[in-house]
């Protein structure tokens, strides 16, 4: 319930505090009237009264009224006014004409005692304390559900060991950390903050940042994130974030969004309850209007038109969808999968395809060169790598990477190069030498119409190796191949999607001889090689605009495109550098299983979502007839108490029914 309006009436986040205050005060001025004002009209055991006890019920009902129900009237007003009335109308309505009537009734009882009129004291004033309390245990409940990541924003230390620009450390509050300071994390230690890693190596330990229960081994230059325990290694580090830009700051801030999302079954509630408005407010008056005809005594006509009111109050409709979602995001941030947009949650059990990115999501993305062919004699093989080394030196994508690791392996110093620019899809130029060079895939090669003998490249397509070609002044003068291995889960991964009836798609911009290699290995039937950004998100689109439920799985950097044309977007690979803005869901671990759990979690999600609508608005439909008097003739009536205790069961069973959803691991 967001304050735009999204959700009903109001904003859980800023009302937690309210209900807290007005629950305590208004049991305050409950009580006495629980002890004063009879229920239905008969003194329970525990009950007393004294000369002017009704003026004091009077009293404390108008403050009840006025104070505790000030939530439900205006959410009522923001309803009405909206032009869609729904719960907080249906609250506002049950303990209007509960108060009024009851008012109505202290005044006929002072004018005319001798036509005692029965009010409904007791029953507005449980009313109001029951919904409060409801309210409050909806609140609870959904930010403790954010409990997990506040947890992970206190996995950063209070102190920070910084280092000063002569070299000495230095101890800070963390508040004082900014970007570019230079931190010493000491073996054990918490990384206090995202940063770049200028000296030292360690393996760090994620699991409660990323979900990655294995230690992670970081050098100079990797990446670390703040709220990672270092492992067995000294290592300083240049901050990158902090505070907001921190990935902990980011990560609450998309599960929070994803909490105040409006999903379509939430809608269907709304819904529900807007319906549940109408059918009430119309059993109602035409309770009102038989129980006059038959009866002929207003009082008790009123009597049974208020009970319909009060019995429609459908507070567990309004916590049905909110709880599951709360806990299914909670859920899920535990387990490294960060749902953006909980939409996701529903339309992930529709889903007909799994569109996959090969690098980084089928592959571990660590390249290794291959081999490295000369074309052109006009150059050596090393002066070719001193050039492909300038273009790639400071790059950050994974073929880049096994570049520069060949050179550091073979002492190979690269060149520097000015005007370096990326082509999307294609590659990377600039100039090195005073001479336009590129680096280009083989597409590139192709469009430019640059040949060289095909049995070149037959062996390292064969084995499903990346291959990109160096051009130097429009000459071609070498092809680099590079060899990326496959994750060992990935195979049964594939296995598994068969098994649920979802078909795998691999998507990639490799050679087609790479990329049937890969697909044939892993079981994939249908794959599409040698592709730009804009070729798959051409390939989302067309499934899509045919019907069908796609979800696209990449890195969230070049597939950007594609995983927001998709009916979901899956990033994997999180860590600092993915474009969750991208994304729908993000997944932290690399691990493609991960899919398959945010899959079955999804499934799990829906269920619950169809089992708390029937728990929450089930009920009326036995519980309207009933205070109506359908079965009044056979002496059968439901009075506003049991309907109230009634209506608490059932929020008591939606939550209870929602902190049983679990994911398998």
């Amino acid at each position: 319930m967001d304050a735009e309006g999204q959700m009903t009436g109001m904003d859980h986040s800023m009302h937690m505090g309210s209900f807290k205050q007005k629950f305590w005060f208004s049991l305050v001025l409950a009580i006495p009237i629980i002890f004063l004002s009879p229920m239905m009209g008969v003194d329970l055991p525990f009950q007393f009264t004294f000369p002017g006890s009704d003026w004091v019920i009077l009293l404390l009902a108008s403050v009840l009224f006025f104070y505790g129900g000030e939530p439900f009237l205006n959410g009522a007003k923001m309803e009405l006014k909206q032009k869609s009335p729904a719960m907080m109308t249906l609250i506002a309505m049950g303990i209007t004409v509960s108060y009024f009537y009851s008012v109505y009734a202290f005044i006929m009882n002072k004018m005319m005692p001798q036509n005692h009129v029965m009010d409904f004291f007791w029953e507005f004033a449980t009313l109001i304390v029951i919904m409060l309390l409801g309210h409050w245990i909806e609140m609870n409940a959904i930010s403790n559900a954010s409990d997990a990541l506040q947890k992970m924003a206190e996995l950063l230390p209070d102190k920070v060991k910084r280092l000063k620009k002569n070299g000495l450390e230095e101890e800070v509050p963390l508040q004082q950390v900014q970007q570019n300071d230079h931190l010493v994390v000491r073996a054990g230690d918490k990384v206090p903050a995202d940063g770049i890693i200028i000296k030292g190596s360690t393996s760090v330990d994620e699991s409660m940042v990323t979900g990655e229960s294995k230690t992670v081994t970081k050098q100079e230059k990797d990446q670390v994130i703040g709220g990672s325990v270092n492992g067995s290694g000294t290592i300083e580090i240049t901050v990158t974030g902090t505070g907001e830009t921190g990935y902990l700051s980011k990560v609450m801030d998309m599960v929070k969004k994803a909490q105040t999302e409006k999903s379509k079954l939430e809608t269907l509630s709304d819904r529900v309850a807007k319906w549940l408005f109408y059918i009430a407010l119309g059993a109602g008056l035409l309770a009102f209007i038989i129980w006059m005809i038959v009866d002929r005594n207003i009082s008790i006509a009123f009597e049974r038109m208020v009970t319909v009111f009060i019995i429609a109050c459908p507070h567990a409709l309004g916590l049905a969808i909110p709880l599951v979602i709360a806990r299914s995001t909670s859920i899920a941030a535990k387990h490294g999968l960060l749902l953006k947009n909980r939409n996701a949650l529903e339309q992930a059990t529709d889903v007909q395809y799994v569109m996959l990115d090969k690098t980084g999501t089928l592959t571990e993305g660590k390249f290794t060169v291959t081999g490295i062919e000369m074309i052109s004699a006009n150059i050596t093989k090393e002066e070719a790598l001193k050039v492909i080394g300038a273009l790639e030196k400071n790059a950050n994508h994974p073929l880049a990477i096994g570049i520069m690791n060949y050179l550091k392996e073979k002492k190979i110093s690269p060149y520097n190069a000015d005007n370096l620019q990326s082509i999307s899809g294609i590659g990377l130029t600039g100039e090195v030498n005073r001479k336009n060079v590129k680096i280009v895939n083989e597409k590139e090669v192709e469009y430019l119409n640059l040949w060289f003998e095909p049995a070149i490249k037959k062996q390292y397509q064969e084995q499903g190796n990346t291959l990109s070609y160096l051009i130097i002044d429009q000459i071609l003068v070498a092809m680099i191949a590079l060899g990326d291995v496959i994750k060992p889960e990935a195979k049964q991964f594939i296995a598994d999607l068969k098994e649920q009836g979802i078909i795998p798609v691999m998507l990639t911009g490799d050679n087609n001889v790479a990329a049937e290699s890969v697909a044939h290995y892993l079981g994939i039937d249908d794959y599409h090689g040698e592709l730009l950004p804009e070729d798959k998100e051409t390939i989302i689109k067309t499934y899509i605009n045919e019907g069908k439920k796609v979800m696209m799985v990449g890195d969230g950097i070049n597939d950007a495109p594609s995983l927001v044309r998709a009916t979901i977007g899956v990033a994997i690979g999180a860590g600092t550098d993915v474009a969750i803005d991208s994304a729908d869901v993000v997944l932290t671990d690399s691990d493609p299983k991960d899919i398959l759990r945010f899959l079955d979690l999804a499934k799990q999600t829906r269920r619950k979502m169809i089992q708390n609508l029937w728990w929450g608005a089930g009920y009326n439909i036995v519980a309207i007839p009933l205070a109506a008097g359908v079965l009044a003739p056979w002496g059968v009536l439901l009075n506003p108490a049991l309907g109230a205790i009634l209506m608490s069961l059932s929020t008591i069973i939606v939550a209870a029914n929602a902190l049983t959803l679990r994911i398998r691991n």
